[in-house]
Parts: structure tokens; C-alpha cells; sequence
């Protein structure tokens, strides 16, 4: 009985551990060759006599922190974003619920680069001339900024129509649809509606009521109640009918609602 259950004393349980030498000729070979993916590298080692699955060839690359073919050697992912979010915008709209049980719209921008969020005033009837008035009027706004707007993020929301793209194509600007069903793809632009939800809305209801065509009760609840726990931008807002931009504030972290 004690010669037959051995079980415990032949070693560590599964697989056994790639050999240091076969180790570094894998990343050897993945830095003297950044073009080459895990199955290239497989059967570049199976023409030595030695198998190695993809699998393992990608876990060992993980682990030394290269990444992918073709391309191992440059900036990361996180670097790269940095460096492309100076001239990107994105956009969505959210709804502003009433005391007086109308339904509001609003369109936010947010400069992904310099956080800066410009919002919209409030309509009940966001329709075409509405929607393509508020495109030109944040590119005026953002006429003095030293980078040019590369690419503007945007859902397949059917109030977004030609005519607002074209405002932004004669800038430069390449308008990037998200796929459909997928919020998280214009992640930025969710997020800062979440937080003038979480901020501003559910601490008041505007009055707003049917006969009004003006969004001073809107422009007042989008002030925050509290004072946040640390530098935000700060909400500025006007009377006038083009959009709100919010500046980072660095002397305080209180928002005002002033003339924009």
C-alpha cells in the first residue's frame, strides 16, 4: 500500500516549468523580432526542436512587459491616449426632468485633453436647426484653443443629424460613431452626466414650466450643493443661447454661475 499511493511525493502538481533557457531565447527572439506574434514564435521553435504553445509564449511576454506585435517598442497605451486626447471631443445628450413634468434637453461636450465641459441650454424640442446651432456655437467658442479639434465621440443618437457633422468636418475634425448599444465606447462623455446627475440634478427640480423658453431654473440646479472634495471644473453658465463652458477652476473649488 505505501509503494502504491505515492501521490504527494513526486513533485509539484501540473505542469511543469519552462526551462531559463528556453525562457530568454523566447524573449530574445520577441525583442530582436517585433513583428512576430505568439504562433510565429511557436513555430520558429518548433524548426529548433522545441514545443512551446502560443499560450505559454504569450504569458512569459506579459510577464517580461512586452507587448503585442508589431509593435513592443514606443509609447503605451495609456501615453498614447494622453497624447491623442488634446484634440478630442466628445458629446451626448441627457434629459432634465421638471417639476412641472416636462422633459428637458441637454448637450454636453467635454474636451477630453483639458477636461474643460461645455453644456448647452435646455430645450424641449432638441430638433435639427437646435442641434446644428449648438455645434456652431461650441466652435466658436473654441476658436482661441491652440490645438485643433482632431475627432469628435458621438452615439448613433438620430438627434445628432447631418448637418451637425458638417460643422464640425469643415473644421478638420473626423466625427467618430460608437457602436450601437455600447455607452461605454463614449465612456468620458457618461461619465460627466453621471456626475451632473449625481451633483447638481438630484439635489433640485427646475421649474421650468411650458409657457417659459428660458433655462435660468435649469442654469440654477446644475450648481452644486456641496463643495467638492477636491479641484473640479467649475460651472459657469449664461443667458445667452449657445453653450456653457465649465474651466477648471485652480483658486477654488467652488463653482459659481457667472455670464459666459
Amino acid at each position: 500500500m505505501r509503494e502504491k499511493w505515492t501521490y504527494g511525493k513526486t513533485g509539484r502538481p501540473g505542469r511543469p516549468r519552462i526551462d531559463s533557457e528556453v525562457r530568454e531565447l523566447v524573449l530574445r527572439i520577441a525583442r530582436e523580432n517585433p513583428r512576430w506574434g505568439c504562433v510565429r514564435i511557436e513555430g520558429e521553435l518548433r524548426k529548433l526542436g522545441i514545443r512551446v504553445a502560443a499560450t505559454t509564449i504569450r504569458t512569459l511576454l506579459r510577464t517580461a512587459r512586452l507587448g503585442p506585435a508589431p509593435r513592443r517598442t514606443g509609447p503605451t497605451w495609456t501615453e498614447f491616449l494622453r497624447a491623442q486626447a488634446q484634440g478630442v471631443i466628445a458629446c451626448d445628450f441627457f434629459t432634465v426632468e421638471t417639476a412641472w413634468l416636462r422633459t428637458l434637453y441637454v448637450l454636453v461636450f467635454i474636451e477630453l485633453g483639458s477636461r474643460r465641459i461645455c453644456l448647452s441650454p435646455s430645450t424641449a424640442h432638441p430638433d435639427s436647426a437646435w442641434v446644428t446651432q449648438q455645434a456652431r456655437n461650441l466652435t466658436m467658442d473654441l476658436d482661441d484653443r491652440s490645438t485643433a479639434i482632431r475627432f469628435l465621440i458621438r452615439d448613433r443618437d438620430t438627434k445628432f443629424v447631418g448637418p451637425f457633422d458638417e460643422v464640425f468636418r469643415s473644421e478638420g475634425a473626423k466625427v467618430i460613431l460608437t457602436p450601437i448599444r455600447a455607452p461605454n465606447a463614449n465612456a468620458h462623455a457618461e461619465r460627466v452626466i453621471a456626475t451632473v446627475r449625481a451633483e447638481c440634478l438630484d439635489y433640485a427640480h427646475p421649474r421650468s414650466a411650458a409657457p417659459r423658453s428660458d433655462d435660468s431654473d435649469v442654469c440654477r440646479a446644475l450648481q452644486p450643493r456641496a463643495a467638492p472634495s477636491r479641484a473640479r471644473p467649475r460651472d459657469t453658465c449664461g443667458e445667452r443661447r449657445g453653450p456653457v463652458c465649465c474651466e477648471p477652476s485652480r483658486r477654488s473649488p467652488d463653482r459659481t454661475c457667472s455670464a459666459a
